[in-house]
Formats: C-alpha cells, sequence, structure tokens
C-alpha cells in the first residue's frame, strides 16, 4: 500500500459530487414516496424507492411552495430533479424540483387531498349553509371587472330586478396571488354592513385557470363569511371546492345572478294571485251582501204601519191593563166586606145588643168575671149596650150557671 497517493474524505467526496452532479443534471426518477417530513423550514425530506432500492430526497421551499398537492407517503410518483452528494455525510441524493403523481394529475390529487381534508372538517355539513336573503337590496361581487362574468351578472339583474345595488370588489381571478385577493374581497365585503348576500366567481376557462377557487384560503373564506355565499365558478360542468363550502352553487355566474332574484320575482307572482284571490273573494262577499240587503228591503215595512201596529198594541195593553185593575178592585172589595162582616160579628158592641153586658169594678175598672171577685158592698159599674148603670152588691151567689 502506497500511503503517498491516499486522498482525503473530502476530496474524495467532492470528486464524486462533481461526477455525479455533471452527469446528472436532470433526471426523472419513477418511485413511491415514503418518511416524507416537512419541518418549519417548509423543505420536504423524503425517500424515493421501489421494490429493489430507494434514494434520499430532499425538495426545497423554493420549489416545494408551488406544489398543487400535498406528498404522502405511499403516493407513486414521477420526480424530476438532479443526483448530488450532501458531502457532510458523503450521502447520495436527489434534489427534486418538480412532483407529478402516477395516474392522475397533480390538480386532480390536490382537489382531492383538499376535498378530504375539509369534509374531515366538516365545513360541507348542510347545518352551515345559511339562506339566502327573501329580499336582497345589495350584492356584493367578486370577479373580475373586466371579464365576461360581471356582464353576464349585471345583465341578468338589470333585466329580472329593478332597484338593486351591486358592490364590486374587483380582483385577480386566475394566476399567483388570484387566491389571496379572492380570500381578502369575501372578508372585505363582510364588513360592509348593508351588504345582503356575495356572489363569488368567474367565466369559463381551463382548470388551471380556474384553480385559485380551489385554494383552501378561498373555501376558509368562504365558510367563514356571515353573509350567505353564492359559488358561480365556470361553467355547469366546472366543479370547485369554493362550490362545496359556498351556501349555494350556480352553474354559471348567469345562473347566480337569477338564483338571487329568484325570491324576489317568485313574491310578485305570489302577490298576483293572492290580489286575484282577493278579488274574487270581495266580488263573492259583495254579491252576497246585495241579496241579503234586498231581502231585508222586501221584509221592511213603512214606519207609519209600524207606529199604527205599536199604536194598537199600546191601546190593547192599556185595555188589559183597565180590565185587570177593575177585578183586582172588585176582588179587595168583596174581600173587605167578608171582614166587616166577620168584625161586626166579634165586637163586643153587637154581643151588648143582645142583652149581655159588661160589669167592672168601680174603683179598679177591673173587668168582673166571677163572684170569687166581689165583696158585700162592693160597687159595680155595668156597661150596657145603651148607657152606664152603678150597682152595689148585696148578695154574692158563688154558684155557677147551671
Amino acid at each position: 500500500m502506497d500511503i503517498s497517493s491516499a486522498i482525503s474524505v473530502s476530496i474524495l467526496v467532492q470528486l464524486l459530487q462533481e461526477l455525479v452532479e455533471d452527469n446528472f443534471v436532470e433526471v426523472l426518477v419513477q418511485g413511491e414516496l415514503s418518511n416524507v417530513s416537512q419541518p418549519p423550514s417548509g423543505h420536504y425530506y423524503f425517500t424515493l424507492k421501489d421494490k429493489k432500492a430507494q434514494i434520499k430526497c430532499a425538495m426545497f421551499r423554493s420549489h416545494a411552495r408551488v406544489l398543487r398537492f400535498k406528498p404522502v407517503d405511499g403516493l407513486a410518483v414521477i420526480c424530476r430533479g438532479r443526483v448530488s452528494i450532501y458531502p457532510q455525510r458523503g450521502d447520495l441524493q436527489l434534489i427534486v424540483e418538480g412532483i407529478e403523481p402516477e395516474g392522475v394529475g397533480s390538480l386532480q390529487l390536490a382537489f382531492d387531498q383538499l376535498k378530504e381534508k375539509l369534509e374531515r372538517e366538516g365545513l360541507f355539513a348542510p347545518n352551515l349553509k345559511q339562506p339566502l336573503p327573501p329580499f336582497p337590496r345589495t350584492i356584493g361581487l367578486v370577479t373580475s371587472a373586466s371579464g365576461a362574468a360581471i356582464q353576464d351578472i349585471l345583465n341578468v339583474l338589470r333585466r329580472r330586478s329593478a332597484g338593486l345595488q351591486v358592490l364590486l370588489r374587483s380582483v385577480r381571478v386566475q394566476g399567483k396571488g388570484a387566491a389571496e385577493e379572492i380570500a381578502a374581497a369575501i372578508a372585505d365585503l363582510n364588513r360592509e354592513t348593508a351588504v345582503d348576500v356575495l356572489i363569488v366567481g368567474r367565466g369559463g376557462g381551463s382548470r388551471e385557470d380556474l384553480w385559485a377557487f380551489n385554494e383552501e384560503i378561498v373555501a376558509r373564506a368562504i365558510v367563514a363569511s356571515k353573509i350567505p355565499v353564492i359559488s358561480a365558478v365556470g361553467h355547469e360542468v366546472d366543479f370547485s371546492i369554493a362550490d362545496l363550502v359556498a351556501d349555494l352553487r350556480a352553474p354559471t355566474p348567469s345562473a347566480a345572478a337569477e338564483l338571487v332574484v329568484k325570491n324576489r320575482l317568485e313574491l310578485e307572482r305570489h302577490l298576483d294571485q293572492l290580489t286575484l284571490r282577493l278579488a274574487a273573494q270581495i266580488r263573492s262577499r259583495l254579491s252576497l251582501l246585495a241579496n241579503n240587503l234586498y231581502g231585508l228591503e222586501k221584509r221592511l215595512k213603512a214606519p207609519s204601519e209600524l207606529v199604527k201596529i205599536r199604536q194598537l198594541q199600546l191601546q190593547q195593553l192599556h185595555l188589559r191593563l183597565q180590565q185587570a185593575m177593575t177585578e183586582l178592585f172588585v176582588q179587595q172589595q168583596h174581600r173587605l166586606t167578608l171582614l166587616l162582616s166577620r168584625l161586626q160579628t166579634l165586637s163586643p158592641v153587637a154581643v151588648l145588643s143582645r142583652g149581655y153586658a159588661i160589669v167592672k169594678q168601680k174603683q179598679t175598672g177591673e173587668v168582673v168575671h166571677g163572684s170569687a171577685q166581689l165583696q158585700i158592698g162592693d160597687q159595680l159599674q155595668v156597661e150596657l149596650a145603651s148607657g152606664e148603670v152603678t150597682a152595689t152588691v148585696t148578695l154574692i151567689d158563688g154558684k155557677g150557671p147551671k
């Protein structure tokens, strides 16, 4: 062994690094993700493997931040990047600059992942959906001021309902920063107390064009809105995360405008029906009252005839009263005669007239009922039917009448 030809570890690793990096500047590697981690730095670290081998991988924050989906263990992917050696550990690694899922596009995977996440949180629950106001007066619009969607919405509102106010928050609806602008506009309109309902959306486009409405920041802004939100993204075949969390989904922006004024039109039609029914009921009621009035008119007699009838009734009552008073007088007179007759029969004067007398003690005035009350020499006053006499007791017979 010639130790004079020995080189240091760092030189060996450096030579290997130059060799690898010069020959594997950009490679596409197919495999399955495992041991995926993302520390606070924002980088991704994982292992890419197949049945026979594996290689450590790193995806730095500058590339990780543009990923549409979240790398997870078990996901089959194709990684684009360059091969390098990490000198501190001498590890061979793949510096990943892009990841594409196998079998399904990155956009679809990102959509599915966010949908599953928000669904687990219960953000699609029906009980979170707010009803649309029946009579909105101010509509908030979150869309591009230069897009076709705003014109479609305004045309419908002008055609179908007058007097509505529109408050527009113009935002970018595609490209970098669009999702943040949309979320900020929703929050801004929620601070406007006059806004009754929000329409959030844009016209049609590719899936990439519509992607801002599949971002988590927009979804959470819609859920947090205290104002009912109608999502109107693209055409009827397009479906976004915003549609799932919104209080109501409209297939197109113009359809969203129709939904906003739908209740007003239904109310107007309902009022027309009520007006017709009320008019019919009033006509029926008036006809019934007219018939009743006609019947009362036929039954109504002239006032003079009613006076004559009342006078005749009064005369009859007066006659009956006189007859009753006469009968009562005769009855009371007859009763009085009977009482007088009975009184006359029981009167002491009548008794005296038949030869009887009333004997009293002259000194005391006491009526004498028997001889036991008297003594020889008592003075008596005798009351006769006509006049009185004074007598002196000379003889007392104690025997009673035989």
